[in-house]
């Protein structure tokens, strides 16, 4: 190949310079995403195995405590005791403010030789190790809001155990006794390596989804960019092809052509995603971000990345370049497209069914089938394909009663042309197309997250200001009321309420509970009763429970010869007051389980990985959208481009520049219509296959207002990426554009 031919193809004028830029500057943005996502997928793998110890749940439970004679009360055999292999783990819930606190009690033989993941040895009773983010929560904090929870402090947490640098995790040492008198300690010989739990499935099948919905408009971006002045280069090609060129050779030429820029640009995002990547680590995810050391790519990815993406942007060049078969007589021909059918809507179809079955297994198998997050993961992926393929189909009915209805001259160029080429016209707006469907995605998905209503104060339920705690077994009515007098001595708590019953109360049991009837109203009972003694079941104390539960008369006329069996303390409502009523009950010295409010299930329950992932949402849209945006603005440049001379010769013949813009606008403006409606629709389906598969029993509604902002942001960057490209009109359908040589 002589160098001053390929010179001339590649570099022959001012516009070669520009259409090389946009091929690099697209390419550039789509790698520098790529290694940003492959990071935070293994930042993700790293926070998660890092984190995976406190998922360890225990071999066998111990929730009674040891007998004289050698069994328990209820004569069941004794309980395992500890060994030097053995460590008893507590779970109490801890709730700070509306953060979720890792909280671990452990307690150990002195000649213990299990290993406890960032600390090495239990600490003693009494004292604690906190992660490096929770410390600096309690030195922040007043004693008695947080610090006093937990003792004696020993040292921090090391990183290696750490999920994130936001972590709050604390390691508390208390007795064997008052753990055994808890209702969830574990007997454990070593930490779990399963990074996921139970929910492995919800979480993989999440990232998946996220990571699809992010890298499509990516595969768009740069596939757009990639044909950036395409008809330009046909005729420098043609030209060629008419002084002896081979069709091999232009076909070499075209690919070395956009192997340059693209290998430029692959090398300029790897820049770009070293130069970000302490940027993107500090999202949240789950409440923590990633460490980042932990948020990188690996140089063998990036090396891989750049080859993959210069090879195949070369390899589509040359094949669009051949498909084309450019002649030495075609230099202003046009290239027809094949009609497009309604078998384009067959990956979108199969799309759907895969999901379909795959939500159907969930509900049939509710164990969880593995076939379920393939199905879900693949059917996806297949929907977003289809909206893609579809489109030119839809594009081509709307562009033909467009046709029929014209009444101007500009719908009339406008649909004759999306109607002769429906499939360009259509990949001009497929990003925003694909970004409106993963917007739509994404906020049916945070949309039945935040179907979670927060507690409100109803008669007949736990207020929503109260916190309670159950009282271990074998304290005395009398010390018990001492210690709620003490409690209500504290700032912001405004009265105890110390229940009773025939016998301890277990977490889960069921039975009536006694209280004074002169402290129902304390409690937001508006019934009244005669009686001295009110009772109501122990669903009053769930959080989960929605059905007000009645106050009743007591079939005991006294409290005399009863055990308490839960403190309730209600509080001024405050976030110091709620956490001051937790610390006070956690630290008091009777209680058997962590302090609990009815608000504190959001935060604690299931849905917490849920939303977690929901942070990742939205920054998802804005990614997509934006990359939507800038793909229409390259995509209607390149069709400003590639029909230069066919607007140059409107222009000659004295058609205005202003209705020439006008033909622009509608070309984008028609495809984009014709499948918004669609992809919003079609977003919302997927969203609900997703949330019934893994929701456990909720169901998306109306999206909050971040959705319709994100749509209006859409729409505003189409209708700015297509007024940028409004300069191009006048200075590419000059004179000399209709030049013919």
């Amino acid at each position: 190949m002589n160098p001053a031919v390929l010179k001339m193809a590649l570099l022959g004028s001012r516009s070669s310079w520009g259409r090389m830029a946009g091929i690099g500057g697209g390419v550039a943005i789509g790698v520098c995403l790529v290694l940003l996502l492959w990071s935070a997928a293994n930042g993700l793998a790293q926070r998660d195995a890092r984190g995976a110890w406190l998922r360890e749940m225990g071999q066998t439970p111990v929730t009674v405590p040891l007998a004289a004679d050698g069994l328990t009360a209820n004569g069941r055999p004794e309980p395992i005791p500890l060994a030097p292999d053995k460590i008893l783990l507590g779970f109490p819930g801890d709730i700070f403010r509306d953060q979720l606190i890792n909280h671990r009690d452990i307690a150990a033989l002195p000649t213990t030789t299990v290993k406890i993941p960032g600390i090495g040895a239990p600490p003693a009773p009494g004292q604690y190790y906190a992660s490096p983010a929770l410390q600096r929560l309690i030195e922040s904090t007043p004693a008695e809001e947080l610090g006093d929870r937990y003792g004696q402090f020993a040292g921090v947490i090391d990183d290696s155990a750490l999920p994130g640098p936001d972590a709050l995790v604390v390691i508390t040492g208390v007795s064997e006794a008052q753990l055994r008198q808890g209702p969830a300690a574990m007997l454990v010989t070593d930490f779990t390596p399963n990074p996921y739990g139970e929910s492995a499935s919800l979480y993989r099948t999440a990232l998946m989804v996220g990571g699809i919905a992010v890298l499509f408009p990516v595969l768009l971006l740069v596939s757009i960019a990639t044909g950036l002045g395409a008809a330009q280069r046909r005729e420098r090609f043609a030209t060629l092809r008419l002084i002896g060129a081979s069709p091999r050779l232009i076909s070499g030429m075209a690919a070395v052509e956009t192997a340059i820029p693209s290998l430029a640009g692959a090398l300029l995002g790897v820049v770009l995603a070293v130069v970000f990547r302490p940027a993107a680590a500090q999202v949240p995810v789950d409440g923590t971000r990633v460490f980042l050391a932990d948020f990188t790519f690996g140089a063998g990815f990036a090396g891989t990345a750049v080859v993959l993406v210069v090879a195949a942007c070369a390899l589509v060049a040359a094949r669009r370049n051949a498909r084309t078969g450019i002649g030495p007589l075609g230099v202003t021909r046009a290239m027809h497209e094949k009609t497009p059918t309604l078998w384009r809507a067959g990956p979108l179809l199969a799309g759907l069914a895969g999901m379909a079955f795959g939500a159907v297994l969930a509900k049939v198998d509710t164990d969880g089938n593995p076939w379920t997050s393939p199905l879900l993961i693949g059917g996806f992926a297949l929907t977003a394909v289809g909206v893609v393929t579809v489109g030119p189909w839809l594009t081509r009915m709307v562009s033909t009663i467009g046709l029929h209805r014209a009444r101007s001259a500009a719908a009339v160029i406008a649909a004759s042309r999306i109607r002769q080429t429906p499939v360009a016209t259509f990949r001009s707006v497929s990003g925003l197309v694909i970004a409106a469907f993963m917007v739509s995605v994404f906020a049916g998905g945070v949309s039945a997250i935040e179907t979670i209503d927060a507690p409100e104060a109803r008669p007949g339920l736990l207020l929503p200001t109260s916190v309670y705690a159950l009282v271990a077994p074998g304290f005395t009515p009398g010390h018990v009321s001492s210690v709620a007098q003490n409690i209500q001595e504290v700032a912001g708590i405004r009265d105890v309420t110390v229940g009773y019953a025939r016998a301890a109360l277990g977490r889960g049991e069921d039975m009536d509970i006694y209280i004074p009837a002169e402290d129902a109203p304390s409690l937001g009972f508006r019934e009244t009763l005669a009686e001295q003694v009110a009772a109501f079941d122990t669903s009053f104390l769930n959080s989960w429970t929605t059905t007000p539960v009645a106050l009743t008369a007591a079939p005991v006329h006294s409290l005399a010869g009863l055990a308490p069996v839960v403190l309730v303390v209600g509080t001024d409502g405050t976030a110091e007051a709620l956490d001051r009523a937790r610390t006070a009950l956690n630290t008091s010295g009777v209680t058997a389980t962590p302090a609990t409010s009815r608000a504190d299930l959001a935060t604690m329950g299931s849905t917490r990985l849920i939303q977690g992932l929901s942070a990742l949402a939205y920054l998802g849209v804005f990614v997509a959208v934006v990359i939507a945006g800038i793909s229409l603005a390259a995509s209607t440049a390149a069709a400003i481009l590639d029909r230069k001379r066919v607007l140059g010769l409107m222009r000659l013949m004295g058609m205005p520049v202003a209705v020439l813009r006008r033909v622009i606008v509608r070309e984008a403006a028609v495809p984009l219509l014709a499948v918004l409606l669609l992809s919003v629709g079609l977003g919302f389906l997927v969203a609900w296959l997703m949330i019934i598969s893994f929701g456990r029993g909720r169901t998306i509604t109306w999206p909050g207002p971040e959705y319709y902002a994100a749509l209006s942001l859409s729409l505003l960057l189409a209708l700015a990426a297509v007024a940028a490209t409004f300069g191009l009109v006048r200075s590419n359908t000059a004179i000399t554009a209709t030049r013919s040589e």
